[in-house]
Order: structure tokens, then C-alpha cells, then sequence
């Protein structure tokens, strides 16, 4: 299908753009001055992550989404699991990039490719190589895997497996018409997307990336993982200087105050504000988490007074700022207590 960018609602857009560009700004300078900066942003992976599935209309606990990325599980985890994973590792790896990566030709291929961060892989953000997660980030536990091989399932549950990852293009061998439609060509729908998104470099930042994400959900690129274009809109802002302190705008936490509704309604304007609402409160809704961890930090520091120069108290107020939830065995862990 073609976007066409000629009738653009301009108009009804300039004071919401206007608004998601100041408090998106307002959210990043507070980041880039602040103590618990580095802490803020490596939440902020966790709740989009997390919020990423309700969008797409999965549930994924997130205290299983903090163990399962600290290979801590307490269960088998689920195939939902394992996609939230991928979304916070792809997070992850964008924003350790310079901010043109994930939408250059490169980061494309890299994102789509078999370099894709995926549980098999063993790739974290970083780009290093963990070797246990090819174990741990297993979508189910051997004995789930062995009753689906009796009903005759387990193939099928395996291209579903496949599938959800990015990257199995066109290209992809002996693709199961059960999980992929074979007439939808990735490529070709990608190469649309990019030309839209070439079309609007004149338009500020902030429409930039509203344009971009509607744009990918309305031609539907990847079959299997609609979230990506959202974490590629964010790549926009970032792009376009909006944020600057290594910031990926939290969009997904936006869109899931967004009645689906409104995300999905067939009027392109109304989409596009529900899109720019979201803009604004993910922004709102990271300042009053910024607000939160800072007092937070400063309650927890008076507790260090006086304490010997060998506690280990200061690193662990620093691990509590840098996860939405703990566990005792990741403190033993990351403390070597």
C-alpha cells in the first residue's frame, strides 16, 4: 500500500508536536544533569520493554522480565518472555549506537539480520557474547518441549519461535505457510517504509517519528514484530536531536495510556494524535519517575553516613536505582555477598 504524506493534517498536528517536543526535551536535559541518569535510562529499557507487549496485546510479568535478564528465572520462560527479552536487548544495543544506527542501511540489516540480538544468538545489548543465554532464554522447559512432540505440535511451536524474530525475511529457507504468508514480501515493504521516511526529512523531528511509526503499522513490514517500528520511531527523535543524552523515548509506555481504539482507528488524524498523546506521556510520565528516583536516592544516601569505607551499601543503592525490581540472589550476585 502507499502513505502519502501530500495531506498531512498540519494543522490539527502543530500544538501537539509543539508540546511532545518541549516536555521530551525538558525530560532529556533533566537526564543528561542528573545523578540517577544512567539508572533512569536503564529502567526506563525495562518498563518500555515490558509495555511493548501490552501494546501488542500480550501479558509478560515484569518481575520475570528482571530475573529472566539477570538469568535468574524462577520458571520455564514463556514464548512472551522471550520476545520481551528481544525487545529489551534490541533497546539495549540501539541506544549504545550513535543516534543515525538503527535506521541507516547498516543498522537495518543488522537489526533484520542474523546479527539480530535474539535469545539464540547470544548477544546481549552490549554486543557481547553471553553464554548462558542461549540456555536460559529456552521458550519452554524440556518436558513442555517433549509433550509437544507427541501431539504432533513441536515443529509448529518452533516456526512460531522463529518467526517472531526480525530478520527471517524473504530470504529464509523453507518458510512454514502455517506461521508466515508467503505473498508478503519484507523487503519491499521495507523499502517503502524508507522511502516515506526519506520523503518527510523536512518535517520537524517529532512529526518525523509520529509519521514513521504510523507509516510502519499502516504497511505492516515485518510480519511477526510489529514493535520494532516503534523503538525505530524513537531513533528518529534521537536522530533529529530531540533527545541527546543517549535517551530512547519510552513510547510504548505512551501508547499503552492510548486507548487501542484510537491507535488503530481508521482516520489517519486521529491515529496521528493518539500517536502524539503518547509522545506526551511518556514524557510526563519519565519526569515523575525521574522525580521519584531522585528523592529515592537522596533518602537512601543519608542511610550511608557513617558507614565504614568497605560497605557495600553504596552499590547496592546504585543496583536498586538501575532496576525496576531485585531479588536477593541478584544482589549476592552483582555484590559478590
Amino acid at each position: 500500500m502507499s502513505y502519502d504524506l501530500a495531506r498531512l493534517p498540519i494543522q490539527s498536528l502543530l500544538r501537539p508536536i509543539s508540546e511532545a517536543a518541549v516536555a521530551l526535551a525538558r525530560l532529556d536535559e533533566r537526564i543528561a544533569r542528573s545523578p540517577v541518569g544512567e539508572g533512569f535510562l536503564e529502567r526506563s529499557h525495562f518498563l518500555d520493554a515490558h509495555a511493548s507487549l501490552w501494546v501488542d496485546g500480550e501479558l509478560v510479568h515484569l518481575e520475570d522480565l528482571v530475573l529472566h535478564d539477570a538469568l535468574r528465572d524462577i520458571r520455564a520462560p514463556t514464548h512472551e518472555l522471550t520476545i520481551a527479552r528481544d525487545i529489551l536487548k534490541t533497546r539495549r544495543r540501539i541506544a549504545s549506537h550513535p543516534p543515525g544506527w538503527a535506521l541507516s542501511g547498516a543498522g537495518l540489516v543488522s537489526l533484520r539480520g542474523r546479527g539480530w540480538p535474539a535469545a539464540s544468538s547470544g548477544e546481549d545489548g552490549q554486543g557481547a557474547p553471553d553464554a548462558n543465554v542461549e540456555v536460559s532464554d529456552a521458550p519452554t522447559g524440556v518436558g513442555e518441549a517433549e509433550d509437544s512432540d507427541i501431539d504432533g505440535l513441536g515443529d509448529a511451536f518452533a516456526a512460531i519461535e522463529e518467526a517472531r524474530k526480525p530478520g527471517r525475511a524473504k530470504n529464509a529457507p523453507d518458510k512454514d505457510p502455517f506461521v508466515y504468508d508467503l505473498d508478503w514480501d519484507e523487503d519491499e515493504r521495507l523499502e517503502e517504509w524508507q522511502a516515506v521516511l526519506g520523503r518527510a526529512q523536512d518535517l520537524p523531528p517529532v512529526l518525523q517519528a509520529i509519521v514513521a511509526l504510523d507509516a510502519w503499522n499502516e504497511i505492516a513490514v515485518l510480519q511477526h514484530a510489529p514493535w520494532l517500528g516503534r523503538l525505530l520511531a524513537a531513533s528518529v527523535l534521537r536522530e533529529g536531536g530531540v533527545t541527546t543524552s543517549g535517551h530512547l523515548v519510552a513510547i510504548n509506555l505512551g501508547l499503552k495510556a492510548i486507548p487501542v481504539d484510537r491507535r488503530r482507528h481508521r482516520d489517519r488524524e486521529t491515529r496521528l494524535l493518539a500517536i502524539s498523546r503518547a509522545l506526551i506521556i511518556a514524557a510526563e510520565a519519565g519526569l515523575k519517575e525521574h522525580g521519584r528516583l531522585v528523592l529515592a536516592r537522596q533518602m537512601m544516601r543519608r542511610k550511608l553516613e557513617g558507614r565504614r569505607t568497605s560497605s557495600r551499601l553504596p552499590e547496592l543503592v546504585e543496583l536498586v536505582m538501575a532496576r525496576p525490581l531485585i531479588s536477593a540472589g541478584m544482589v549476592a550476585k552483582t555484590l559478590e555477598v
